[in-house]
């Protein structure tokens, strides 16, 4: 049953199996991936067609080293032709890889089983929300102007609207005439109050005020 169906020639039936599993599976997987989750459309175009694309590659090479390294490299590059995204979407793209492997290798069978355990074990961990942080947590950035002292300046207006506050990170800008400040908030409330944002505005000169949730993106 989890033996291979590529025999020592590819055949037309075996090629036509794997790649409509291939394409089963990669669509399958675009849509675990969108599951409660923002995705681009793009981005699920890429999940849906590269297990296939993966199969391909693994058909062609069929055991020649030098054409393996050559694909290698060749796939290497991509890696400087695209932004970073998101440890979900990184875990997806691996997924998709790892799926187009077996497919290419004739191993339907345990593609099949590989993504049913995995889309089982995703969608019970979103659904239980594993993973997910206070949704009254927040990352708040403030520039300030250097003649300012940063410490404690904001403590009497945290203490009225927060839980809780810390200064994670200070940072130099506009030629050393600003500070940035990064603190990891946790708001008393859901929403951030308005009157929060103004207090902050007058204390700062009504320089730049970024509160929001830490997507793990920023590079501050």
């Amino acid at each position: 049953m989890l033996k291979s169906i590529l025999g020592s020639d590819i055949t037309l039936s075996s090629f036509l199996i794997c790649t409509a599993v291939s394409l089963v599976l990669g669509i399958c997987t675009a849509l675990i991936s969108m599951f409660r989750s923002k995705c681009s459309q793009s981005f699920a175009l890429a999940l849906a067609v590269l297990p296939a694309t993966v199969q391909m590659v693994i058909m062609l090479v069929n055991g020649n080293i030098g054409a393996g390294v050559a694909v290698a490299g060749a796939f290497s590059l991509v890696r400087f032709r695209s932004a970073p995204g998101s440890a979900r979407e990184i875990a997806s793209i691996f997924i998709a890889m790892a799926i187009g492997l077996a497919t290419g290798m004739g191993y339907v069978a345990i593609a099949a089983i590989f993504f049913a355990v995995l889309a089982a074990v995703t969608l019970l961990l979103t659904c239980l929300g594993f993973g997910e942080g206070n949704s009254a947590e927040r990352v708040l950035k403030i520039t300030i102007p250097e003649d300012l002292d940063y410490d404690g300046l904001f403590d009497d207006i945290f203490k009225t609207y927060l839980k809780s506050s810390s200064l994670e990170r200070v940072k130099t800008s506009n030629m050393g005439t600003l500070y940035e400040l990064r603190y990891r908030i946790t708001l008393k409330g859901d929403t951030v109050p308005k009157e929060f944002i103004d207090e902050l505005r007058c204390r700062n000169g009504n320089l730049n005020i970024v509160c929001c949730k830490d997507t793990g993106k920023d590079s501050l």
